[in-house]
């Protein structure tokens, strides 16, 4: 729920993060043509190898279908909805808190009144910056670091970080919702990649439903985290490899040993340094790692999902380069926009869309 923000201590991601994602991964908008896109909250840095030596792979056949722009609009589920946004902050509510975070694209005014905004629980202060760190303010009373949420029937910890982000990016909802009906009406298990997993909410919402998961994040915090969040829903027993590693050797090995999956969800982050120097820039590397992510689908997959944030691009760059990487695979590639639209206090009264995300998936029909 960035999942993108980067991530707290967060290596130089290549795996996941959720988490993923330095990370203030909440994180976790994208904009048409030529706009910049908006911000995620930063999220923990993705490692990659210093050097890479496994070439493009040359491509022939026709490029997919394309539908676009296609916005994928949440207006919250479970214990999370927006409520309103404005003046480059935004008011949630996540289970029993209300609180106040920046948000960059909120180039309007509020529609609630100041004291709506007053009556808060938890406010983000200090460095808003993409990659700063901050603090939190209590006006009520302090908090502790976690407490317990629900998003599609799967318990986990909504966290106060330096980062300003809470442990999940709800705008993925969109996207754990569309994987959690395939998963269920597939009729055989699905093997599920997840890639820059973070906090983990979207390998658990894909193995209660009853896939095979594989959850990849190079930050052994965010890891840790997802496992707490795994015994807090009391799904030990559910079929998750948990690998702390950078996401590009992973599926570069994976590639290698021939393995496939049938769902793969990455969310990289823009820019990053890992612990041996490793740097990871999204412009730079993303084709390759679509290029392997096609290689280790397997011959029934049902759905290859890349999120950006942060990225100054439209979201045709991206939509582009996924109908490219999948040529010769047929299917549909649509892309566009993830937005979540405010609730009101009630979490029902409809209001304006706030764009958090850039997005691409393709699905073979």
């Amino acid at each position: 729920m960035k999942q993108r923000e980067r991530r707290p201590g967060a290596k130089m991601a290549a795996g996941p993060s959720g988490g993923r994602r330095a990370d203030a991964r909440p994180a976790r908008p994208e904009k048409t043509a030529a706009k910049p896109a908006p911000a995620r909250e930063a999220r923990p840095p993705a490692a990659v190898p210093a050097a890479i030596e496994r070439p493009l792979t040359v491509r022939s056949g026709e490029r997919p279908a394309e539908r676009v722009p296609v916005i994928l609009e949440s207006t919250g589920a479970g214990d999370f909805h927006l409520i309103d946004s404005g003046n480059g902050q935004k008011l949630e509510q996540y289970g029993p808190y209300r609180i106040v975070r920046p948000e960059g694209q909120a180039l309007w005014q509020p529609s609630l009144p100041a004291h709506a905004w007053e009556k808060v629980d938890a406010v983000f202060t200090g460095d808003t910056d993409e990659e700063g760190t901050g603090r939190w303010r209590f006006p009520k009373e302090a908090h502790g670091e976690t407490w317990p949420l629900n998003l599609l029937g799967v318990d986990f910890f909504g966290r106060f970080t330096s980062f300003r982000h809470v442990g999940v990016f709800p705008e993925q909802i969109v996207h754990w919702s569309w994987m959690k009906d395939q998963v269920e009406s597939a009729g055989r298990p699905l093997k599920v990649l997840n890639l820059f997993g973070y906090t983990g909410v979207a390998s658990l919402v894909a193995a209660a439903a009853g896939a095979e998961v594989t959850h990849v994040d190079a930050s052994k915090k965010a890891i840790g985290w997802a496992r707490e969040n795994q015994a807090l829903g009391r799904m030990e027993k559910l079929p998750i490899r948990w690998i702390c590693e950078d996401a590009m050797k992973f599926i570069l090995r994976e590639e290698r040993r021939g393995s496939q999956y049938d769902i793969i969800l990455t969310d990289p982050p823009k820019f990053g340094r890992g612990p041996n120097g490793e740097v990871w820039h999204l412009f730079e590397h993303l084709p390759l790692m679509l290029d392997i992510c096609r290689e280790i689908l397997s011959p029934k997959a049902v759905g290859l999902v890349l999120t950006a944030y942060s990225i100054r691009a439209s979201f045709y760059s991206i939509h582009e380069l996924m109908r490219e990487t999948m040529r010769g695979a047929g299917g549909v590639v649509e892309s566009g926009e993830l937005v979540i639209r405010e609730a009101g206090l009630d979490g029902k009264t409809p209001g304006r869309a706030l764009s958090t995300s850039l997005f691409s998936r393709w699905v073979p029909k």
